[in-house]
């Protein structure tokens, strides 16, 4: 299917497109689309664009991984379908272990997806070999299996496209916990420490920028981030949009 440039709608066509991809190549599951399309309802509802509280969200997390002794970057499907480059990217530029973990597992699927981040510069990936696997107390789920060199030793995870009890599970094991999550009032978003309400596919890019940036700067100490106020700052302006919509 050709989709010109010029569209209106071409970057959700797009993103739809690399998911078809992903779930053809093994790397996403059914679930996986059902989830992105309710993803792509608020994305549309926070005006698919970047706001003010991601940016800010954006900086924090930045920050955060810079600041991190030991940073994963935790890899579902539908991330490695949309944001395979991004990745590694990111990766390089925290010093961030990378880990596959999935809710609907498999070794032939957790295979793929680590062949796809590898194709893309990775020299290492994480959450394949079951010598090395730990547990995450309190959680039922596939995703409680992690890498004892990855998430389970980790001090901040990011957990993009999350669902909400391994968040909750991974702050109650003591780790700091960064997201997006495009639902600002879903369990992920509310007990995160650092929730970025955007598309994965914008708020990734404008992540590795932010962080490249940082870099070169001296970090603050200290930092403050108010992840209840910032969300609350995506939920007014959701209900701006809203109110907007109802009065054309």
């Amino acid at each position: 299917m050709h989709i010109p440039r010029s569209h209106p709608r071409a970057e959700s066509l797009y993103i739809r497109e690399r998911l078809v991809r992903g779930y053809k190549e093994g790397l996403v599951v059914e679930e996986g689309l059902l989830a992105h399309g309710r993803g792509e309802m608020f994305d549309y509802l926070i005006g698919e664009r970047t706001s003010k509280a991601s940016h800010e969200a954006i900086s924090a997390a930045a920050q955060m991984l810079l600041s991190a002794k030991h940073p994963v970057i935790s890899v579902n499907g539908n991330l490695a379908a949309l944001c395979t480059r991004e990745i590694v990217q990111l990766a390089k530029v925290v010093g961030a272990e990378i880990e596959v973990n999935l809710f609907y597992a498999s070794n032939k699927r957790k295979r793929a997806i680590a062949q796809a981040i590898k194709r893309n510069g990775a020299n290492k990936v994480l959450g394949l070999d079951s010598k090395f696997s730990q547990k995450i107390p309190g959680l039922e789920s596939a995703r409680r299996v992690v890498d004892e060199r990855g998430i389970f030793i980790a001090d901040v995870v990011l957990v993009p496209l999350e669902d909400g009890d391994r968040t909750i599970a991974l702050k109650k094991f003591g780790k700091k916990v960064i997201t997006f999550d495009l639902n600002p009032m879903s369990r992920t978003a509310q007990t995160a420490d650092i929730t970025i309400v955007d598309n994965v596919t914008r708020g990734m890019q404008l992540l590795i920028k932010t962080c490249k940036k940082m870099k070169r700067s001296t970090l603050r100490k200290n930092f403050k981030f108010h992840n209840k106020k910032n969300l609350n700052q995506s939920i007014l302006l959701i209900k701006n949009n809203l109110r907007r919509m109802s009065r054309a």
